[in-house]
């Protein structure tokens, strides 16, 4: 039958990716401790506000745990690169979930405001989980780069659903159980995954002590690279402070998680399949040009429909240029990057993404307050437009230094252009 057998030739490289020995094992313990990344913002949130009847403190303290978290997170990564996940994860897991425990008490008991702030700071040592899979693919996958681009489009892939689920079950907990309900189970669900994925000791990146490698910080590709993940989060930042003002806008406030859920399921499809097709010469420049492209479609349905639902359609096709996006960047920062501080590397490009999205959050929100929130829709195209630009110079600028014969210095299987299969701008 023809057609059953489109359906079979896609899944067929996911087959094999989980057919590897222990794979199935990390990613499921990875998959439970990931899933409260997106719980824990909401589940803070809810509880606090609730409980002090201020949003504003509720904002304040869920942003310092976000500032936290861009501080710590390459320092907990650099530890992880030289003591080895299991060593390091494992305690700063079982922290993190100490700190939320800690907000949990301060806020039932009625503690001092400043207390709220210092324990929700202590969950900024939550391992960078994605960056520890992805460490487990690149080291399982070394000598198959097909495999490799596999993998990284399901971790993608992974990233989206857990978000876009988070919420929904952080907000169904809280309201049907008791505000505290998401912090716990939250909790809950980090540390039992996190025991669960350091337990499969055969498919972990063997740690490499200290290192001379430089930080990743110095390494010739990588800063644009993280220049571009900040543009790329002011993206996610603007796109989802904008959608709710314009959903609040048209008195449906209610229905924006539905509808930025719509973006997460455009870039989970375009994840997957683009996992299963594998490119032969992925280049970021298209990607963030495509990307650039669809951000566009949200502010052209806005100011051509003024509804809900046009913008909303738009969404889930302009989410389909994220995946994409974030797959071809995180490979060119597995290449770039130095083995031995690989996980530092990955940690690092989180943090330009917090920093962007926290950076297009108030972007978005000032444009919305202060113009309109159909206006407030170039917010994300400016961003996405960035991005490209970013690239754009940085390509510009190898191209000169080949020009009068500097001597490049790209990693193997990356192009003088800093492009994944490219040789030339």
């Amino acid at each position: 039958m023809p057609q059953l057998s489109v359906p079979r030739l896609r899944l067929a490289p996911y087959r094999r990716l989980f057919a590897r020995p222990g794979t199935r094992a990390f990613t499921a313990g990875n998959l439970i401790a990931r899933l409260p990344m997106g719980m824990f913002g909401v589940s803070a949130v809810v509880m606090i506000a609730g409980a002090r009847g201020s949003y504003a403190l509720a904002g304040a303290v869920t942003a310092t745990g976000l500032a936290a978290t861009a501080v710590a997170g390459p320092w907990v990564a650099r530890l992880v690169d030289r003591h080895g996940q299991a060593r390091v994860a494992v305690p700063a897991t079982v922290t993190a979930v100490l700190g939320s425990l800690a907000l949990l008490l301060c806020v039932r008991l009625g503690a001092p405001d400043w207390t709220l702030f210092a324990a929700y700071a202590a969950t900024a040592t939550t391992p960078n989980i994605g960056g520890l899979s992805r460490a487990r693919w690149a080291h399982v996958l070394h000598d198959d780069p097909d495999a490799l681009h596999t993998a990284n489009s399901f971790e993608q892939t992974a990233d989206e659903l857990c978000f876009m689920l988070g919420p929904v079950l952080a907000s169904f907990l809280t309201g049907a159980l008791f505000p505290e309900a998401g912090t716990l189970v939250g909790a809950a669900l980090l540390l039992v995954g996190m025991l669960l994925f350091s337990a499969q000791r055969a498919t972990e990146p063997p740690p490499r002590g200290r290192t001379r490698a430089a930080s990743p910080l110095r390494t010739p590709g990588i800063p644009p690279l993280l220049a571009c993940f900040v543009a790329t989060g002011a993206v996610f930042g603007s796109m989802e402070v904008v959608t709710i003002a314009y959903a609040d806008g048209q008195g449906h406030r209610s229905a924006a998680g539905a509808v930025l859920a719509l973006q997460a399921a455009g870039s989970c499809a375009a994840g997957l399949l683009y996992g299963a097709l594998k490119p032969t010469a992925p280049r970021l420049s298209r990607c963030l040009l495509a990307m650039t492209a669809l951000m566009s479609l949200p502010l052209l349905a806005a100011r051509t429909t003024g509804s809900l639902w046009a913008p909303a359609a738009a969404l889930l096709v302009a989410g389909m240029a994220t995946a994409p996006t974030m797959v071809t960047a995180m490979t060119l920062v597995q290449r770039l990057t130095p083995e031995d501080r690989l996980n530092e590397g990955m940690s690092l490009v989180v943090t330009g993404l917090l920093t962007g999205i926290a950076c297009g959050s108030a972007a978005g929100g000032y444009l919305a307050e202060h113009t309109s929130p159909t206006t407030a829709y170039a917010a994300p195209v400016t961003a996405a437009a960035l991005a490209l630009l970013i690239n754009s110079s940085t390509t510009a600028f190898r191209s000169a230094r080949r020009a009068v014969g500097v001597p490049e210095e790209g990693g193997p299987g990356i192009g003088t252009d800093g492009e994944l299969g490219a040789s030339s701008a």
